[in-house]
């Protein structure tokens, strides 16, 4: 029995933190989508909502919101940024310290969403930027943002490249929707969704030339939360966007902090490691 433990334990350190979140997050992602299609009632039970949260009804969903997504292209796209942004930030600080941060970050982008909701309801353009307290959402998105802004602050200077294609599908998705014919709809969304899987895929062909599809832009990683979050915060005043730009923000100063604090409690080591990552 102890040879069998110690089997199934090393089996297990074979696969990262980060990937065994990626496919725990599959797994509840396939869950939730079955159950929330036989009893639709049941979303407002797993994805965040505003309204209940700030009567302190379904606080579990702060938790649950994060393993559910919008569909399988937001899936594919948040695990796609978590495999790279995972397992980065997984060498430096560990594997149980990054699901603390990974859930930390979401639960601070969640109250984020929710207190952004909360204000929306008092400024003009409120419902377009920061959501209503009916507006349900859903996403790891938040999470994710805590990984970006600790990795800006440990390694401000570190090379990256940000996949800005699928972000410019969605965003002429919705841009050209409402011009569409109704009897063409359909399709345009079909044909948008496999526009998006394509600018993704395009990172990972050997030819340069439909690389280019992905369009991927190199930056200082300091750079990339700013180029990931104020685009569509402006782009939000004027078409309304599906896309929790609150919860990015709350998820990134919670791991701006962290890494901060990392930085005061351990500054050799951060310096070596900016050293080892250039």
């Amino acid at each position: 029995m102890a040879r069998r433990n110690s089997l199934i334990r090393y089996l297990f350190s074979l696969v990262s933190y980060t990937n065994w979140l990626i496919l725990i997050t599959v797994i509840l992602f396939i869950i939730f989508s079955i159950l929330a299609a036989l009893k639709p009632e049941l979303l407002s039970m797993i994805e965040i909502h505003p309204a209940s949260i700030l009567e302190g009804k379904s606080l579990w969903t702060l938790v649950t919101s994060i393993f559910m997504h919008q569909g399988g292209f937001h899936l594919l796209v948040n695990m796609f940024s978590l495999f790279f942004l995972g397992n980065l930030s997984e060498k430096i600080i560990g594997g149980k310290r990054l699901l603390l941060l990974y859930f930390a970050a979401g639960i601070v982008g969640a109250l984020f969403f929710v207190g952004g909701a909360a204000l929306g309801t008092h400024v003009s353009w409120g419902a377009s930027v920061l959501g209503t307290p009916d507006t349900l959402a859903a996403g790891a998105s938040g999470a994710l943002f805590g990984l970006l802004g600790l990795l800006a602050v440990l390694l401000p200077r570190y090379r990256v490249y940000l996949v800005v294609g699928p972000l410019i599908v969605i965003i002429g998705q919705f841009l050209l929707y409402p011009f569409v014919p109704s009897f063409l709809q359909t399709f345009f969304i079909v044909l948008a969704n496999i526009l998006a899987f394509v600018t993704i895929f395009a990172l990972f062909s050997p030819h340069a030339s439909f690389r280019r599809f992905a369009v991927p832009v190199a930056m200082p990683m300091w750079i990339a939360p700013l180029v990931a979050i104020i685009p569509l915060v402006v782009i939000s005043f004027f078409v309304p966007l599906p896309i929790g730009n609150t919860a990015h923000l709350g998820g990134l100063i919670a791991g701006a902090v962290y890494g901060i604090a990392l930085r005061l409690t351990y500054p050799q080591k951060v310096l070596l490691l900016q050293r080892f990552f250039k």
